[in-house]
């Protein structure tokens, strides 16, 4: 679910994004990897650009996703999976004086959640082009599935199965240049989701005197709505020895009773005459939902039952890193220019109210709800070639 969303966000139109002026033709070519927790995704994007005229632009994205998974809800539920995601999407912009409208669609496909989603955006400029206003939609819908495996290894969709999930997004938008060195960014954000809204494998775990493990397991059970705010500032200052620092804050609250807190701070410094480097560091704080929990006392115990780690009370702190070469490629003259760049972030988080219980073992002094608190360390690498032409 975390990697569904992350990858519509990034395809969304930047609502910060300055209105008016129609970015350049350019073509992106993307590998990701990332590794932590026992689950490895990678894959590449390929997206590209085109403006047709003065007034019309259009983009085009191709993005995969290959999951290999042993995570820890898997290991304790489940057995260990491979899947593939392929994504696709197509944007078109409109520039009619000072206003940007921009729609698009994306399509998400998987063995088990097949995803569409439709958004709209329209950005004005104002006050002699020092503000920036904008206002977004998107509109999902989704189908969940579920896979069996065979006797034979093999994974087939379990036709007594079927959910679908549908979801609206309303958003709005300042960009406000506040000195010739300053602009300010500042967004917030609703989410409403309705339908089947949880993972159809993980289960929960109840303290079971009668179990070897002192606990078994049965299924998750959400609530079938879902409503989340969030409302962030970012600050983008340009130094004069051509270096840029940003800092940004974002708050998000939910009707599950999650209060998260992100902190991110980075730092951009061009070097030599065709190298960009830049570093980040990026603080997150969330409280648990209020109908997680690690361990219930007894099965059955409440109406709504949670134990997905991503809904409990932890922190994380990513350090990331990068660097940019621009360079001209010989006997083509039709690219303007062109870069390499490669980042690599390294994310720890520490989970407050999540144990591994893969380790129980009362016999050796493990005990069900005394098991070590999970911690998780991933990598995220990407490297990707733009050419602007």
């Amino acid at each position: 679910m975390m990697r569904r969303l992350l990858a519509l966000l990034l395809l969304l139109p930047a609502a910060s994004a300055i209105a008016g002026v129609l970015a350049e033709d350019r073509a992106d070519a993307l590998y990701h990897r990332y590794e932590g927790g026992g689950v490895t995704i990678h894959g590449p994007s390929v997206l590209v650009r085109k403006k047709i005229g003065e007034n019309f632009a259009a983009q085009a994205n191709y993005y995969v996703d290959m999951v290999s998974s042993a995570s820890i809800d898997v290991r304790l539920s489940a057995s260990p999976y491979k899947e593939e995601r392929t994504q696709k999407s197509l944007g078109l912009e409109f520039l009619r004086g000072k206003s940007t409208y921009s729609l698009g669609v994306i399509d998400s496909r998987e063995t088990d959640y097949v995803s569409d989603t439709a958004y709209f955006s329209l950005s004005q400029d104002m006050f002699g082009d020092l503000t920036t206003v904008s206002l977004t939609f998107k509109r999902g819908w989704n189908d969940v599935f579920r896979n069996v495996k065979l006797a034979d290894g093999a994974k087939v969709r379990d036709d007594t199965f079927a959910e679908n999930v549908d979801t609206r997004g309303y958003g709005i938008a300042l960009t406000q240049i506040l000195t010739r060195n300053l602009i300010l960014g500042m967004n917030y954000e609703v989410i409403t989701d309705e339908g089947f809204l949880n993972s159809p494998y993980r289960s929960v775990r109840f303290v079971d005197p009668g179990s070897p493990r002192g606990f078994s397991l049965e299924p998750e059970v959400y609530p079938r709505t879902h409503t989340s705010n969030a409302f962030s500032t970012r600050l983008k200052y340009y130094l004069p020895y051509r270096a840029a620092l940003e800092g940004s804050y974002r708050f998000f609250t939910d009707t599950w009773g999650i209060d998260a807190h992100t902190l991110d701070i980075g730092y951009t410094q061009p070097a030599f005459r065709r190298w960009i480097f830049d570093g980040r560091v990026r603080y997150y704080r969330q409280n648990h939902a209020d109908f997680y929990s690690d361990l219930f006392p007894r099965q059955n115990f409440a109406n709504f039952l949670a134990r997905d780690k991503e809904l409990s009370t932890f922190d994380s702190i990513t350090l990331g890193v990068g660097a940019s070469y621009e360079f001209s490629i010989p006997r083509a003259p039709w690219i303007q220019r062109s870069s390499l760049t490669a980042r690599l972030d390294h994310l720890m988080i520490r989970y407050d109210d999540f144990r591994d219980a893969t380790v129980t073992d009362p016999g050796n002094g493990i005990p069900a709800g005394g098991e070590p608190l999970y911690r998780l360390d991933a990598n995220v690498f990407q490297l990707f070639l733009s050419i602007w032409f």
